[in-house]
């Protein structure tokens, strides 16, 4: 073995010498460009690919497919069936094992929004993917409907009170003033109720 002269860095992946024409950086460790690879399905990575949990680089796929949230629409990318966990691309998988991630931070995908509990209508948590705001709250596309009638919403088409959104027009018929003329469009005539 040659003596590592000056103390060089040593690359995360294979352990020798690193030297700065063949050197990666990330997250304060050296790699070199040809062992810069995704530890399941050995693609080339770089800054805009890569994902790190702990000491192991992935691409940002089979990072989702490991250690990103389960359910329809995560980690299933092209090749893919919505049932596979993994297993084709040599990830293990222990059933009855309850996903607890060693780093909870690790995906930011994954966090709730701006610490909410979650969405005002199901109580899930929103991730940011599915987030639509209103009434200053993070919502699922899905919930994000009017409270009485169920018309969905947008951003623009929402009136919000006390904390629930309703569409304009049952918001004016429930809430807004009473009388002639108001709320319920030119010529109608009032009927209380």
């Amino acid at each position: 073995r040659m003596p590592n002269w000056g103390g060089g860095k040593k690359c995360g992946v294979c352990q020798k010498a690193v030297y700065f024409a063949e050197e990666v950086q990330c997250e304060g460790s050296s790699f070199h460009k040809s062992c810069f690879l995704c530890m399941v399905c050995k693609k080339n990575l770089d800054s805009t690919t890569v994902a790190v949990h702990g000491e192991e680089i992935y691409c940002k796929s089979c990072y989702g497919k490991k250690y990103g949230p389960k359910g329809y629409g995560y980690g299933q990318g092209a090749g893919t069936l919505s049932t596979d966990k993994g297993e084709s691309l040599g990830i293990k998988y222990e059933e009855g094992q309850p996903h607890r991630p060693t780093n909870p931070n690790a995906s930011r995908m994954a966090q709730k929004v701006g610490g909410s509990d979650g969405c005002p209508r199901c109580g899930q948590a929103v991730y940011a993917a599915e987030k639509v705001i209103g009434a200053g709250k993070g919502w699922h596309k899905s919930c994000f409907r009017c409270a009485k009638c169920g018309k969905s919403l947008e951003s623009t088409t929402l009136a919000d009170k006390d904390g629930e959104i309703y569409c304009k027009g049952c918001y004016a018929k429930n809430f807004g003033p009473k009388g002639f003329g108001f709320g319920q469009g030119a010529g109608a005539l009032v009927h209380s109720q």
